[in-house]
Order: C-alpha cells, then structure tokens, then sequence
C-alpha cells in the first residue's frame, strides 16, 4: 500500500523542479545567447529576454564553422561506433553465455574490468596502437626471429604497417569497444530460455543463425535504447578526435565548436555566432533521444522478455 503523504509529496516536487530549473538553465542561457546580437550577449548581466537575430547567427556560425561537414563528420563517427559496439558486444555476450569454453568467465570479468579504465587513463597506449595498428604483430615476428628468417631467405623485409591516424577508420575503431553493452546483452541473454535453443538446434539452426535471427530480434528492444545511450556518447567525443586528426577535413563538429570559441585579444567576443553553433551541433543527439525516448524507456523497465 502507497501512503498519501501531502507534504512529502510537495516536498519531492519541488526537490524535482529545482533539479530541471539546474538543468534547463544553462540551455536556456544558451538559445537566448544565439538570439542576440553582439552588443546584447556582451551585456553583464545578459537579459533572458530573447533578441530577434537567431537566424543571423546560425547562418553566420553554419557558415565561419564550416559545420557541414563537420557534422556530416560526426555522423558517420557516431554511426560507426554505435554499430561497431552493438554488433561486438551482441557477439561478445553470445560468446560467454551460448559457448561452453573453461575461460568464458575469466574473458567476461577482464572485460567487465575495463569499466574502471576511462578512456582518458589508456589513452596512451591506444594512440600507440592507432599510429600503427600492426605493430605488436611486427614485434612478435621480431621476436621469433620470422622477419629475420623471411629476409634471408626472400630477401624481403618485413615492415607490418597500419596508419589509422587522420581517417574514418581511426575515429571509430579504438572506440568499438564497449563492456556495459557486452555486460547489458549478457545478462539480456541469460534470461533466453534453454527450450528455445534446443528448438532451434533440432531445427537444424547453426549457432549465427541462432544469434541472427532468434537472439537479435529479440533483443530489439535493448538494442535501440543501447544505441540511443551510444550515439549520444558517440556525438559528443571530444579528446579521442582531437588526438587523431590533425587534418581538419577529419574534424568533427565538437572540436569544431571549441575552435570556434572567440579570441578576446581584439573588440568583443561574439558569443552569439557560437551558442547558435552550439544550438546546431546539439539537434542531431536530441533529435536521436527524442525519437528513440519510447524504446529507450522500454528497454531500461521492460521485464518481459
């Protein structure tokens, strides 16, 4: 039984409309900024009255930011990372559950391990890797002496090279990685029931075909609000960008937004052109969570399964 309690209830509410008024504000000061011009977004203290050049400077911040490209960018980044993670963690929790192999756990709790290593602590040894991504392999022949053996015998060196810096390629694979997806399908997964897997086998399914089409579309659910969860963090990478390009048609519109921000050294900053870019930069990610909210909230209370 749920007791009625007035005061409490008044009490949670407004603790609850604090809490938004902390998180709207600062996108509140941000759409009345991209609204100004630059004597009135240079006002101490800035009105919250909304001006009437919002166009102004989305056109002037579209334009001096070069931001379609730059989001065309972040696009294809945060595609590719949402559907590399989903994919090898979908195949990595399919691995440790349907797989009866003596290391399964051992694999699952290191790779639950890396939870508590962000990306800023291995950011290091990852950029070594994306400079070359073959080196270990090319340690590895040093170190047996097959590089050594193979020029001798061939009169062919041996030199494993794999440059991810500046490319496509660089920006989304260090990032595909992901143990709350693996942790997340796993424990979707333990709940398939035995009857259905034997089902399948008698029906002749091999083990992709099991995961293709049993596993996956049911797993719908927790796929997309998964993917709405990674596109977000995807979109908003701003350090593993900025170490691996330094060709600006690589860029993406995070790192564009910050080369944006004004110089202070001459006249006024114009902070206008940069909250409408920001306003910009922000649609795609809320767009995503606005037209995913519904599976997002399914997946996160849906028991049914």
């Amino acid at each position: 039984m749920i007791e009625r309690t007035p005061v409490l209830n008044t009490l949670t509410h407004l603790i609850l409309l604090a809490g938004l008024a902390l998180v709207l504000l600062p996108f509140v000061i941000v759409v009345v900024a991209a609204t100004k011009d630059l004597q009135g977004v240079n006002q101490v203290p800035m009105s919250l009255v909304p001006g009437s050049h919002l166009f102004d400077n989305l056109a002037a911040a579209w334009d001096r930011g070069e931001l379609g490209s730059k989001l065309l960018n972040s696009l294809v980044v945060a595609v590719g990372v949402t559907v590399g993670k989903i994919v090898l963690a979908a195949l990595t929790a399919f691995s440790i559950v349907f797989f009866r192999y003596r290391a399964r756990m051992l694999v699952f709790w290191l790779i639950f391990t890396t939870l508590m290593l962000p990306l800023e602590v291995r950011i290091v040894p990852t950029y070594a890797v994306a400079a070359n991504a073959l080196a270990p392999f090319q340690t590895i022949l040093d170190a047996a002496g097959l590089s050594t053996l193979i020029a001798w015998a061939t009169g062919i060196q041996v030199s494993l090279e794999w440059n991810l810096l500046n490319s496509y390629t660089g920006l989304i694979l260090p990032l595909v990685a992901t143990a709350t997806g693996t942790f997340l399908y796993r424990q979707f997964f333990m709940t398939v029931p035995d009857e259905l897997l034997e089902a399948s086998k008698m029906d002749g399914a091999g083990a992709m075909r099991f995961f293709a089409e049993i596993l996956m579309p049911l797993s719908r659910t927790n796929m997309l609000a998964l993917a709405a969860i990674l596109f977000v963090y995807s979109w908003n990478q701003y350090l593993w960008p900025l170490l691996v390009t330094t060709d600006q048609s690589f860029s993406t519109a995070v790192m564009q937004l910050k080369r944006m921000i004004p110089n202070f050294n001459g006249g006024l900053p114009d902070w206008n052109v940069v909250m409408a870019a920001t306003l910009i930069v922000m649609v795609p990610p809320l767009l995503v969570v606005a037209l995913m909210q519904r599976w997002f909230v399914r997946g996160l209370i849906a028991t049914e399964k």
